[in-house]
């Protein structure tokens, strides 16, 4: 993953923390469970502000996760 220049627009800080998680959208995926939503945060270390934005997902890893549940 490329390194990004974060400064948060609350406090202006330039440290932060990355992470990510996925969840579920629309009734079909609710109702199978399948997490088809991925999102990546970040998160000021100072002072907590954070960002979410929308990551893409692979079909190969949207058919895994509906197989693993």
């Amino acid at each position: 993953m490329q390194q990004i220049q974060y400064v948060c627009v609350k406090c202006g800080c330039r440290s932060y923390d990355s992470d990510q998680f996925q969840a579920t959208g629309g009734d079909f995926a609710k109702l199978f469970n399948v997490q088809n939503k991925k999102f990546v945060t970040i998160s000021c270390r100072q002072c907590g502000y954070t960002e979410l934005y929308r990551a893409q997902t692979g079909t190969g890893m949207n058919v895994l996760d509906f197989l693993v549940g």
